[in-house]
């Protein structure tokens, strides 16, 4: 495996920018889709309600519908442990990863260690909640980001249903959207204040996909 990259075929040759929505706004992890720059669609997650799959479990999948990633909530777990299957399931796999708060106490840092490379960890730091959260590697080096958007043609801040992923060169696309997964359902209770407007925006609209 190598450093950073879980899914093959979704790491980047430049830095990418993925504008991302979710397909709900009334239940943490309902749904997500993700578009690249050009509008087109990468990722998505779909779901249908709080009550039509297990909640503790989640499958990442590409634009065609190809299952990528599955992550589940391993319980009983203090600090919200969550883990990383290839693929859709878990029967008869083993966890190529793990996503935990690094803290009972400070709610907001996350850890991520790979299990195949015990030298690999992740710190996400900042406020997911609020849109606003840095993925860091081992040498602290910024492999990912998470911000708000801003809709130029409005000149307003988007409500935390749409937001923006930039992904540097070298790293997994699709890990970081499973990390995203796992964020949403780790801190999707915890309260923030939405200072921003929320509006209803078409993702594949250029002037809010390009801004960041």
């Amino acid at each position: 495996m190598k450093s950073g990259v879980i899914v093959e075929g979704f790491v980047y040759e430049e830095k990418t920018h993925l504008t991302v929505k979710k397909t709900s706004v009334f239940f943490a992890g309902d749904g997500f889709t993700a578009y690249d720059s050009k509008g087109e669609l990468v990722f998505r997650v779909d779901s249908y309600g709080p009550d039509s799959r297990d909640q503790g479990e989640h499958v990442l999948m590409d634009a065609s519908g190809r299952c990528l990633l599955t992550v589940r909530r391993k319980r009983p777990s203090l600090h919200q442990r969550w883990e990383g299957f290839i693929g859709e399931g878990i029967e008869g796999k083993k966890p190529l990863f793990s996503v935990r708060r690094s803290s009972i106490i400070r709610r907001s840092n996350v850890t991520v260690e790979l299990y195949n490379i015990p030298s690999e960890e992740y710190q996400i730091e900042g406020s997911f909640a609020n849109r606003n959260c840095t993925i860091f590697n081992a040498k602290k080096e910024v492999v990912a980001e998470i911000r708000r958007k801003v809709d130029s043609s409005a000149n307003v801040v988007l409500g935390k249903d749409v937001f923006s992923v930039s992904i540097q060169p070298g790293f997994d696309g699709a890990f970081a959207m499973g990390l995203v997964l796992v964020l949403d359902q780790i801190h999707g209770d915890d309260y923030a204040d939405d200072n921003g407007s929320k509006v209803d925006v078409d993702p594949t609209n250029q002037d809010s996909i390009f801004t960041s």
